[in-house]
């Protein structure tokens, strides 16, 4: 996660409104401290959407081996 200050956030917002709809998260901090998150907004969810994400995590979890509870869990947090 890349972390900008929150000074640098008001400054660069489009940039890093842009970076977080590609995928990144985006930590916005105030005084040193984590503060905000900036991330991606989710489709709305259907049943096709949720298909698909399912079977997006199944591929990367089985290209990285990661496939046990704990790996699947982790992957939907990214």
């Amino acid at each position: 996660m890349r972390k900008v200050g929150l000074f640098e956030a008001k400054q660069k917002l489009s940039e890093l409104v842009e970076r977080a709809s590609g995928g990144e998260r985006i930590g916005i901090t105030r005084r040193g401290k984590l503060a905000a998150v900036i991330v991606s907004a989710r489709p709305e969810a259907t049943p096709q959407n949720i298909f698909d994400e399912i079977e997006r995590i199944r591929k990367h979890a089985r290209r990285t081996k990661r496939l046990n509870i704990e790996g699947l869990i982790e992957e939907g947090r990214e």
